[in-house]
This record gives C-alpha cells, structure tokens and sequence, in this order.
C-alpha cells in the first residue's frame, strides 16, 4: 500500500501538461523583421513582373544599388551624420527642459497654477506649424532645426513626466517620510522611481516626433542631411535616392525605438509590466 500511494504522485506529475519552453532569444529578435522583410521581396517581385512603373517606384534592390554608391563616396554617411547630430542636439535640448518643468509643475501645485495653463496653450499649436517662423527667426542654420525638434519633444515628455509625478500615491509618499526619508533621497528613491514608467512613455514618444520633426525642417530648410538628399533626388527625379532617404528614416526611428526599449528593460526591471515572463 505504501508504494501504491507513493508511485501515485509520480504517475499524477507525469501526466500533468508541460509548459511550452518559451522561444529562443534569436527568434524574438527575428520576429519584427518578418513582416518589413516580406513587404520588400513582395515589392521587388511586383517590380520585376512591370507591375510598378520603375520611375516611381523602383525595385528595392536599384535602391539598394543607388545606396551603395553614395556610401562609397562618402556622402550617404556625411547626411547622416548631420540629421543624427540634429536629431540628439533637439532632443537633449527639448526634453531636458520638458523633464524638468514636468518635475516642477509635478512637485510643486503653486508652479503648476502659474505654468501649466500656460504649457497647456502652446502644446495645442503643431511644432511643424512653426517652420515659416522658424526660417525667418533663424534662417536655414542648425538653430531652426533645433528650434522645431525641441518645442516637438518638450511636450510628450512634460506632459507623461507631470502626470508620472501626480500619479504617485501619496500614502506612499507619507509612509517613505515616516521612515525618515527627505528632499532628495525621497526624490530618488520614491517619486522618481514611481514616475520612471510614464517617463520613459513620453521618452518614445517624443523620438518618433523627432525624426517626423527633422524630415520636414530638412526638406523644407536644410543645405545637408538625408531630408536634403530627398529635397535634391526630388529635383532630379532620382525616385531610388528618395526611396533610400524614406528608408534610411524608418530604419533610425526603428533603432531609436529599440534602444528606448533597451532603456525601460534596464530601469524598469523591478516594475511587474517589464519583467520577462
């Protein structure tokens, strides 16, 4: 009896479902790329069957030549070293002054009475609205660009860094101060903590308006940077150097992207939401 009873969990444990090991790390990465990849070969066979007219939109592999080209003579790099710089330059400047007076306002109710109104005016007219301004404010110099990506960025990362603060609960707040802490170590080790997530949301939004933001400011009032490139393939009827230039876009905004994520992966690894099943 006794070895029935004992040979009964077992027998029990073997015939319980197995869990599904979860998929390896080099498929999860491959996934994302599964449907861009499709849409190319789908465009390169519909090319090379006439069904696309080539000067309007040529096989993807003509682009890929045209690319190679300019990357051997340099000037692909140059373009995109220079919207690169734009891009990072905007987006310290933009979201650095948006990361703080969202800690302000959020800290403080009496700076939020005299600034948020205020804040709440201006994020309702479109940064890309400003570019005439821009150009007669600043010309086509580097501080037109700057402009138009700062005032792009400034307002998703204010708006999710004020909200991220008021979001913390205030219990939570009073019982950090029973234990004794105050100014910053409640700062760093309570309300930022708490707000890191809604931050980091307004983080990734802002990089997407980044690089809508430099595609038009370059197109419309640049001398160099891959909008440039596009701006002057356009003149040209280069439809394959304009292909790259939309490419080369959502291929930046793509590693923009993963790398924001990398970043919540990495400071967010205490928050339930972030942690790998």
């Amino acid at each position: 009896m006794v070895s029935a009873k004992s040979s009964q969990p077992a027998e029990s444990e073997s015939l319980q479902p197995r869990s599904p090991h979860p998929p390896a790390p080099l498929l999860r990465q491959i996934k994302p790329w599964v449907v861009p990849i499709g849409l190319l070969l789908v465009w390169e066979l519909l090319a090379r069957l006439g069904l696309l007219r080539i000067e309007l939109m040529p096989a993807p592999t003509t682009v890929l030549s045209s690319g190679f080209d300019l990357l051997i003579s340099g000037e692909l790099l140059q373009h995109m070293k220079v919207s690169t710089g734009r891009a990072i330059a905007g987006f310290l400047v933009g979201g650095g002054f948006g990361f703080l007076l969202g800690l302000l306002n959020g800290l403080s109710p009496t700076a939020e009475d005299y600034l948020d109104a205020s804040m709440q005016m201006l994020r309702n007219i479109p940064n890309l609205a400003l570019v005439p301004l821009a150009i007669l404010w600043f010309g086509i110099h580097e501080e037109s660009k700057l402009f138009l990506v700062a005032i792009g960025v400034f307002f998703p990362i204010y708006m999710n860094t004020f909200h991220g603060v008021r979001g913390i609960d205030p219990e939570l707040i009073e019982v950090s101060r029973v234990y004794g802490l105050r100014s910053w170590n409640l700062f760093w080790q309570v309300i930022l903590p708490g707000a890191l997530s809604s931050i980091l949301i307004g983080f990734r939004h802002s990089l997407g308006i980044t690089w809508v933001t430099i595609i038009v400011a370059e197109t419309v009032a640049a001398d160099s940077g891959i909008g440039f490139l596009a701006t002057e393939a356009r003149e040209f009827l280069r439809t394959d150097i304009v292909m790259l230039c939309v490419i080369l876009y959502a291929l930046l905004g793509k590693l923009a992207d993963s790398a924001a994520r990398l970043l919540e992966q990495r400071c967010l690894k205490w928050h339930p939401g972030y942690q790998k099943g």
